[in-house]
């Protein structure tokens, strides 16, 4: 994506902030969308989130965390086991094999306590910038730019970055914003990018920032057509599930488990239904 034409560094700013104080409109109830209750789930739920959706991952984490409550735990287990566990997430070779090293590394070199530094974080095996920045930024309160697929996609489209490399792309972003907006500017944009503006098809004629967007024209123009593109709360005939999590923005993310809950049983349950 190009800069939008004739557009001062100021004028960037101020539409990127604009942007934000919509995105914040829209999505008031914005949050990390994988399950943890302290810094060491949020981290082993970040690296086996690579390559799969936090759905998947938020689904196997339960049984995971209960058999490997800590890094010293996780450090100990059969590989076989911890495979088996994992599996559903894809990749679980490599996963199993990183989530091992590291928890050995925490258990090792930091007392058995996730390290709250960037530079740390880091040095541990399958953890990138993302990963760190995922969990610094809500497991210890340490703003920072997470730079996933969806947020790269949708700063190029904005016009924040014309860059396609993801250090490069988080210090130009970065440079739009208070460093204290930064962990909600990166819940805030893969929101939107998960419902609206999808990488194949952008629904365009349903997106509340087209005024403000220079890849409007990318996507579906045709309202109503573009309507049918949203997914999860925003998707057509999940009308009562918004509507329930914008009243109650402190309870939306466990509002929305339950909906997917039940998605995955109503899915089991036809499976079963149909079989002979």
């Amino acid at each position: 994506m190009k800069p939008v034409e004739n557009e001062s560094a100021l004028a960037l700013k101020r539409r990127a902030r604009k942007i934000n104080r919509e995105l914040a409109e829209l999505y008031p109830y914005a949050h990390a969308e994988l399950d943890f209750h302290n810094p060491f789930e949020l981290l082993v739920a970040t690296v086996l989130s690579a390559q799969t959706t936090d759905v998947r991952v938020n689904a196997i984490t339960p049984a995971l965390f209960a058999r490997y409550p800590t890094p010293l735990a996780l450090s100990e287990a059969q590989v076989m086991e911890l495979e088996e566990l994992i599996r559903p997430t894809g990749f679980f070779r490599a996963k199993a094999a990183n989530l091992l090293a590291l928890a050995t590394r925490i258990v090792d070199e930091y007392d058995g306590e996730v390290p709250g530094k960037l530079e740390a974080l880091v040095t541990l095996p399958g953890v990138g910038r993302k990963t760190a920045n995922v969990v610094l930024g809500n497991a210890f309160g340490v703003p920072g730019i997470t730079v996933d697929t969806h947020f790269m996609r949708l700063a190029r489209r904005f016009g924040w970055t014309v860059s396609s490399d993801p250090v490069r792309i988080e210090a130009d972003v970065a440079a739009l914003f208070e460093p204290k907006d930064w962990t909600m500017v990166s819940h805030r944009v893969v929101f939107h990018g998960r419902r609206i503006c999808h990488a194949r098809k952008p629904a365009c004629g349903a997106c509340p920032l087209a005024h403000l967007c220079p890849a409007y024209g990318e996507g579906e123009t045709d309202p109503a057509k573009a309507a049918k593109l949203l997914k999860y709360e925003m998707a057509p005939g999940q009308e009562a599930l918004h509507a329930r999590m914008l009243a109650d923005v402190d309870n939306a993310a466990q509002f929305r488990q339950e909906s997917q809950r039940a998605d995955r049983l109503g899915v089991v349950s036809q499976g079963t239904d149909s079989a002979p």
